[in-house]
């Protein structure tokens, strides 16, 4: 039916001289997004991308592509009016509304935007003209101009446009145009989500796990390795930095107090993830922590585990309630994955009274204990990691 989209983008409109920047970055998205559907011509024209479509494609798969675009407000499928002369395109809007609409007992409106501003009529005019040839038109159609049940919007441009379908988009900014940052992505519920809404303004996304085997499996590894597709379907190519880290926890694991395993640990995996990060031009890392949501997770141990870092630390969900955080995962699909039975390395070794005020003074102390084979072992942590190219 519709042989063209129009794109729109709202935070982008705002970027001043340097919007074209993100116009092209959303333009580049968009076409790795369709690229495995077809052959589609993509193009930006003053506020605008286009979008034409092959001869034959799937508007469904076209439509579900363009939902998953971080940048894209509305996605308006189009009727394409090659003459703005005003009789032809007056017959040609008839024509698309007696298409679209069998049921014609309808309240309307006509919006329009000139971009042409010699054409012979204002947006104004345009409106008033086209809606009494509507009404002319289609007598059983009422015009209501404050709540209509259908906006019919007319583009005046290099082609001529209209449409009356807005499909929301997700909004945010496109992914690549915000720099790159360094995912710590577990098994578990929050740090997808994480990475989903960091992309969301824009970063693309590297990702490091830690595993343990044989204390986790490797279907607990194939978990993650599955939740990173599931997310690089919004956030794009992701390169997964899988890290060995049974040796580094089981040293710690008899070397430290008990209660200050999962700091300690986790410390140790910032230290790591932040080398990665590195050699990845990250410009920060990136969690899924939740203040008070679990022992590792509250103000103390949040600044004890910021400490070691000399990168930011990005935490997109950290004033979120796990109910909300649920919801977004359920809505990009990695729920159900994130709560399959298969263990991470952080569930398998916590403590049974992890300490939930810990005091940097002394965990330092804690970690002298390690001072013998730590910085080796990390070395040979990162010299065998492995890498997985996801998307």
């Amino acid at each position: 039916m519709f042989k063209a989209f129009l794109i729109k983008y709202a935070e982008i409109g705002l970027k001043g001289n340097n919007r074209y920047i993100f116009e092209n970055a959303l333009k580049d998205r968009i076409k790795e997004a369709l690229d495995s559907l077809g052959e589609y011509y993509v193009s930006k024209e003053q506020g605008r991308i286009f979008i034409e479509c092959p001869e034959s494609y799937d508007y469904d798969e076209t439509v579900s592509a363009l939902t998953k675009v971080f940048g894209i407000c509305s996605i308006c499928p189009v009727a394409v009016i090659e003459s703005s002369e005003w009789d032809i395109l007056s017959k040609e809007v008839g024509d698309y509304v007696e298409m679209m609409y069998t049921d014609r007992n309808i309240t309307f409106k006509v919006e329009a935007k000139r971009a042409d501003k010699n054409y012979q009529y204002t947006s104004p005019e345009i409106c008033i003209e086209m809606g009494s040839y509507l009404l002319n038109r289609f007598p059983e159609m009422k015009v209501d101009v404050h709540n209509p049940s259908v906006r019919f919007t007319v583009e005046i441009r290099t082609k001529c446009y209209v449409y009356s379908i807005n499909i929301p988009g997700l909004g945010g900014m496109p992914v690549g145009s915000g720099g790159k940052a360094m995912l710590l992505l577990s098994g578990g519920i929050d740090s997808p989500v994480a990475g989903y809404m960091i992309s969301k303004r824009g970063v693309s996304l590297a990702a490091t796990y830690f595993h343990a085997p044989p204390y986790t499996s490797d279907r607990a590894k194939q978990k993650v390795v599955d939740l990173a597709a599931k997310i690089s379907k919004y956030t794009g190519k992701i390169k997964l930095f899988v890290i060995n880290f049974t040796d580094i926890q089981l040293y710690i694991y008899d070397q430290c107090p008990h209660e200050e395993l999962t700091i300690i640990m986790r410390r140790y995996m910032m230290k790591i993830a932040e080398k990665l990060a590195e050699q990845e031009n990250c410009l920060g890392l990136i969690t899924g922590e939740s203040i008070g949501q679990v022992a590792s997770q509250t103000m103390y141990s949040l600044a004890a585990t910021n400490e070691v870092c000399t990168m930011p630390v990005y935490r997109p969900l950290i004033a979120y309630d796990k109910k909300d955080i649920v919801e977004i995962a359920e809505k990009i699909d990695t729920f159900e994955t994130s709560i399959l039975p298969f263990e991470d390395c952080c569930t398998i070794f916590v403590a049974k009274h992890p300490v939930t005020r810990p005091s940097i003074k002394i965990i330092k102390k804690s970690e002298k204990k390690l001072d013998e084979k730590i910085d080796e072992m990390i070395e040979t942590a990162i010299n065998t990691v492995e890498v997985i190219s996801i998307g």
